[in-house]
């Protein structure tokens, strides 16, 4: 379970830019990134209520998303989903709310749920958004675009980064949107 790739953008873009290294902040997010801080940044949820909590501090996707993506022809690079972090070996869909990712030797980020994804994404290539859903056996929405998470501990984190794994209490507790 390794880091593929890391990103960040200090405007809202769709897309964030690819980066040697992305420092993480302790409860702000991504140093530089235009979604971090302490209350919600993205457009959408500051229009609902500026004061809430920022659950949304990092974006992680995994990597075998990119590859199904582009087995369906899409061409999607890292950071182009708007993920700050680009992950390899883990199931995280498959993950509780409250489990704790270690980033490389410091950074530890708290896993909040699941990335909801919007109408830019077909913006971005036609066919994508519907690419990234699915349903489940019970006929139930599948969000693949990702998790989002909030900083518990800062640190340097970069392509190449072993990812360790804290697992939350149980009975663990499902990922919905955030």
């Amino acid at each position: 379970m390794n880091v593929e790739a890391v990103s960040r953008d200090e405007t809202h873009r769709f897309s964030k830019v690819p980066q040697p290294s992305i420092r993480l902040l302790e409860g702000l997010g991504v140093e530089g990134d235009a979604h971090a801080g302490v209350t919600v940044k993205h457009r959408s949820r500051v229009r609902q209520d500026p004061t809430q909590p920022n659950l949304r501090q990092v974006h992680l996707i995994a990597a075998e998303l990119l590859g199904e993506l582009a087995e369906r022809g899409f061409q999607v690079r890292p950071g182009e989903l708007g993920e700050n972090v680009l992950t390899r070996g883990i199931d995280l869909l498959q993950l509780p709310r409250g489990t704790v990712l270690h980033l490389g030797p410091e950074a530890a980020v708290e896993v909040t749920g699941l990335r909801n994804p919007c109408a830019q994404i077909d913006a971005f290539q036609p066919g994508l958004l519907a690419a990234v859903l699915g349903q489940d056996e019970h006929g139930e929405l599948v969000r693949r675009a990702g998790i989002m998470g909030v900083v518990l501990r800062g640190g340097e984190v970069r392509a190449g980064d072993d990812i360790r794994i804290t697992w939350p209490p149980e009975p663990f507790a499902r990922l919905e949107r955030v």
